[in-house]
């Protein structure tokens, strides 16, 4: 849950060097920032400088439409990437769903009852099944069929929904289609998907099925952000569960698809509070 005192959240990667963090402390510090959380990763392999700090706005005397201007010194300085982010705006979630619909309602259970601090301008569908759900919540709910034949069309309605809507990030919540290479380069690091951790070894059609046939002994699923390299994107959360001999097929599901939930409902929150920062194909996740 986000605090609920208006704050502001920095998070910034650069190449390590002494003096960061006083660089950023002194910089908070002549506004008279209240620094609430600070935390911070030093990635040694990539010589690679990752923090995320969150500070009280009561007090803080640089209005926030003036401090991309006052903090780009410092950025340029220290050669820093960096997102600015403010508790008072809710990021603008849309969900895509196919048939499967756990995962959908467990991210609008955790909506409604505010354990998720973002709007759902949308959900869109390549299926009419979870129609009745998604509208009960009050959401507008769209069709967009997707077939071999009209892949380009589909997501040209896709884009022209998610713009409308004036999407900040998209939830696949086991949306059962492949999006382009060109979809997800409109959306870097912004589209979170949700599968079984199977893969590599029981990809395809009936991973439940295969696995059981093989005997595992655990099962998982992984939430990561989507990249033209399909399942091969940066991992936010992953979760595990044993399996016993006397489990069938329907409990392998079925503990698949409590997982699933958890995994996914995670991921997407610490994206929601900006706890994320993505670099080679992996991410830090801030506490």
């Amino acid at each position: 849950m986000s605090n609920t005192r208006q704050s502001a959240t920095l998070l910034i990667s650069a190449p390590d060097k002494k003096g960061l963090v006083a660089a950023l402390a002194n910089f908070l510090m002549t506004y008279n920032a209240n620094i609430m959380h600070a935390d911070q990763h030093q990635d040694t392999s990539e010589n690679l400088f990752l923090m995320r700090i969150q500070w009280e706005l009561d007090g803080f005397t640089l209005p926030m439409e003036d401090f991309a201007a006052a903090f780009q010194p410092i950025a340029a300085e220290h050669n820093m990437t960096w997102k600015v982010s403010l508790s008072s705006r809710k990021p603008r979630m849309a969900i895509f769903v196919s048939k499967y619909e756990h995962c959908l309602v467990d991210l609008l259970h955790r909506w409604r009852i505010g354990e998720l601090n973002c709007d759902i301008p949308l959900v869109i569908a390549n299926h009419e099944d979870c129609r009745r759900l998604v509208e009960f919540n009050g959401i507008p709910f769209h069709v967009v069929p997707v077939t071999r034949d009209n892949k380009a069309e589909a997501e040209a309605e896709q884009f022209r929904l998610l713009e409308e809507a004036g999407v900040d990030f998209i939830v696949l919540a086991r949306y059962m289609q492949v999006l382009s290479g060109e979809f997800v380069k409109r959306y870097p690091d912004r589209v979170i998907n949700i599968h079984h951790s199977f893969l590599p070894a029981f990809d395809g059609a009936k991973p439940y099925h295969r696995a059981f046939a093989r005997g595992v002994k655990l099962i998982g699923a992984t939430s990561h952000y989507v990249t033209e390299d399909l399942d091969e994107g940066p991992i936010i959360e992953q979760e595990v569960t044993r399996i016993s001999h006397r489990d069938d097929v329907e409990d392998l599901i079925q503990k698949g698809r409590d997982l699933e939930k958890v995994v996914l409902s995670r991921a997407v929150r610490w994206h929601v509070d900006d706890r994320i920062l993505s670099y080679s194909n992996k991410t830090v996740v801030f506490d």
